[in-house]
């Protein structure tokens, strides 16, 4: 069968979904009466952005959040709360969005980059261990994709050594940890809403935090330096303007009305691929010899232990064959199923190592960079049946070409 990349038929030319998706009625009708009360500011006295903290923190399972312009200001100030900054370190897993990282150095902190999980790619407990040193002074798990990260292990080792837990929930907005919502299982969760969220008003982010004292330190950070309820002009402490504003709040509030319907289209979308990745033939001259039982020359990256909500923000696809991933990802996008090449590892990246950040050896995210393909949100809203098909298809023409 001849390639589209080499002329032949695409194996789908009809769009997949767009992200992110057109306004609802209640999205039209929140964000139409703000735009008319003139209060866009969330220091004006609007309620919009007060609503969403209070939302966010009920679904979060905490007790207190903060809205914020975006994510990387929101790990920025809860690291800064919780009072990490110049001579701490911050250990972050390899196999992240940079922001991890660079979020620690605008806190003045160093990134500590520990490798990942060999197979669900977060950060374990064994790799924090190895990396901890008497400057330590927090733990950053990501939740990567939409999955939890293993909480438990990480929770209980920082209560051992006396280091705060910063949750990067960016992409996990409905996900579930032993049937607890991930962002309020550490000191501080941050959560993103930049476009290609699972909830987006283009930028913004949301910290949440389950002790009032840490709330108040990062309201403070968020706040120019005020304290909650003490002079508008009064600044006890240095802080700086890192606010959401109404119009986005208003955006997202109706959105929790409709997250776990989407959860659920995008968990059904990954439920059918994993199904029809079962029947992709191993290419030519390539039997998997040697390997486990149960072969699979594409597989679906597992979740994490403790995972009981995914919420799917991205499907990652591991490898189990040599492929050429640059053409890979060309030919993908050629047959009408663009797919992502994913992370490279943080420790590679020399404006972080340039900037302070140590990384530690990291053989399973340099794996990961190299065997990881990923499927976008976007195309997790298709149909289940008809778009996993799809994928399935061009995966086996492509690497039985």
């Amino acid at each position: 069968m001849t390639l589209a990349l080499h002329g032949g038929a695409p194996v789908r030319t009809r769009p997949w979904p767009a992200w992110p998706p057109p306004l609802d009625d209640a999205q039209r009708e929140r964000v139409t009466a703000v735009l008319e009360s003139g209060l866009w500011g969330a220091t004006q006295g609007g309620s919009a952005c007060a609503e969403l903290a209070g939302a966010f923190a009920r679904r979060s399972g905490a007790e207190h959040a903060v809205t914020v312009g975006n994510a990387t200001l929101g790990l920025f100030a809860a690291l800064r709360g919780l009072g990490i900054g110049p001579g701490d370190e911050v250990i972050v897993p390899a196999y992240t969005f940079v922001a991890s990282a660079t979020a620690v150095l605008l806190a003045g902190a160093t990134p500590v980059i520990a490798d990942v999980d060999a197979d669900d790619l977060h950060l374990p407990a064994h790799t924090v261990r190895a990396a901890l040193t008497p400057r330590t002074a927090a733990i950053m798990p990501v939740h990567l994709a939409g999955s939890p990260a293993d909480m438990d292990p990480l929770t209980e080792l920082a209560a051992r050594h006396g280091l705060a837990v910063v949750e990067d929930a960016a992409q996990a907005h409905g996900a579930t940890y032993r049937d607890r919502p991930v962002g309020g299982l550490g000191d501080a969760g941050v959560y993103s809403f930049q476009a290609s969220k699972a909830m987006t008003a283009g930028e913004g982010g949301l910290i949440v935090c389950r002790d009032r004292a840490v709330h108040d330190a990062v309201w403070s950070v968020c706040n120019l330096g005020r304290d909650p309820g003490g002079a508008w002009y009064g600044h006890p402490s240095v802080g700086w303007n890192l606010r959401l504003t109404e119009i986005q709040a208003a955006l997202l509030l109706p959105w929790l009305d409709r997250l776990d319907a989407e959860i659920d289209r995008r968990n059904a979308f990954c439920a059918a691929l994993e199904r029809e990745l079962a029947s992709i033939p191993a290419p030519p001259g390539y039997d998997g010899a040697g390997e486990p039982g149960g072969w699979r020359p594409v597989t679906v990256v597992p979740q994490p232990p403790g995972t009981t909500r995914d919420s799917r923000h991205l499907l990652m696809l591991r490898l189990h064959v040599p492929v050429d991933r640059a053409f890979l990802l060309e030919a993908m996008a050629a047959e009408g199923v663009p797919i992502d090449g994913g992370y490279p590892p943080l420790g590679t990246m020399t404006a972080l190592t340039g900037a302070s950040a140590r990384p530690e050896p990291c053989p399973a995210a340099e794996a990961a960079a190299r065997e990881v393909v990923w499927i976008r949100q976007s195309m997790l809203m298709d149909d289940p049946a008809t778009g996993a098909a799809c994928v399935a298809e061009a995966l086996a023409k492509i690497l039985t070409a």
